[in-house]
């Protein structure tokens, strides 16, 4: 699974469950965030750049 905001790679534990979160864009769609985008960015930074 891929990072929506750097297109980078996030790592995936037991389950397929991934390092990181999700956010949701304005129609609602669930997009993967890494954690490494979330700690330099806000959620509503995120949202714009999906």
């Amino acid at each position: 699974m891929k990072c929506s905001v750097c297109k980078n790679k996030i790592e995936t534990i037991f389950l397929n469950k991934i390092l990181g979160s999700h956010v949701k864009d304005a129609k609602g769609k669930r997009h993967p965030v890494c954690s490494k985008c979330q700690s330099e960015h806000t959620t509503d930074e995120i949202r714009t750049k999906l």
